[in-house]
């Protein structure tokens, strides 16, 4: 089955207002930036963003917020985005802040059909304030809900036309666990290949997890802080 569309906004065309999304990515690393600025010329809005960052002023998720076409935002860290901190202090933005781990898990557990687990993570702090609290072994664990998504939006090095994907290095990050727990997936991909070129064992996700292919038509790569040694 050929998964390619021709453009990301052929891609994201279908994403309805109040639509849930995840996005991967690790700060700037490994995001699905064309996807993103795909997503906001269509115009949705009211959409909850389930990504471990929320993108920077002007790149990223940033360019959704500025745009006021995010509801909420489930993330983990979100510290370079002054726009994200103005509309959450200002009561504009919903916030719902988990532990980097444990986002990962509630990804994880949510593409594996798994609707709770429990962690200790999180124990005795904001984080906990509400949830089920259950002790194994004479400790405390928090219980905490698996996620899913209507679309998943992620980035890919190289995938083939039946949308088998390899990631590169740490760009793979959130996607490949983010792959699997949305209903749809849309992988955008530096390099498009035909079945077949992939190594069979090199291929991180299978084909069956993802619903379409986009070949990015550019990338900036940018670097989130630089950090350089004084002449």
């Amino acid at each position: 089955m050929d998964k390619v569309v021709a453009t990301a906004a052929e891609a994201v065309q279908d994403i309805p207002s109040g639509a849930t999304i995840m996005a991967g990515g690790f700060g700037l690393c490994g995001i699905p930036e064309n996807l993103i600025a795909a997503l906001k010329e269509a115009g949705p809005t009211d959409l909850t963003f389930v990504s471990n960052n929320a993108g920077v002023d002007g790149f990223g998720l940033g360019i959704l917020l500025e745009s006021r076409q995010v509801k909420k935002m489930i993330s983990s860290y979100v510290g370079e985005n002054k726009e994200f901190e103005r509309q959450f202090l200002s009561g504009e933005l919903q916030v719902e802040l988990t532990p980097q781990g444990t986002l990962a898990e509630r990804i994880r557990a949510g593409g594996a059909g798994i609707p709770a687990f429990f962690t200790a993570t999180g124990y005795g702090t904001l984080v906990a304030e509400g949830k089920d609290i259950r002790w194994f072994d004479g400790k405390p664990y928090v219980m905490e809900r698996g996620l899913i998504a209507d679309f998943s939006i992620i980035k890919a090095w190289k995938g083939d036309r039946h949308g088998n994907l390899v990631f590169r290095k740490t760009a793979r990050n959130f996607n490949a666990v983010m792959a699997t727990a949305g209903t749809i997936t849309i992988a955008e991909v530096e390099e498009l290949v035909e079945p077949g070129e992939l190594e069979a064992d090199g291929i991180h996700t299978p084909g069956i997890f993802v619903q379409r292919v986009v070949l990015g038509a550019t990338f900036e790569k940018r670097i989130e802080r630089r950090t350089v040694r004084e002449a």
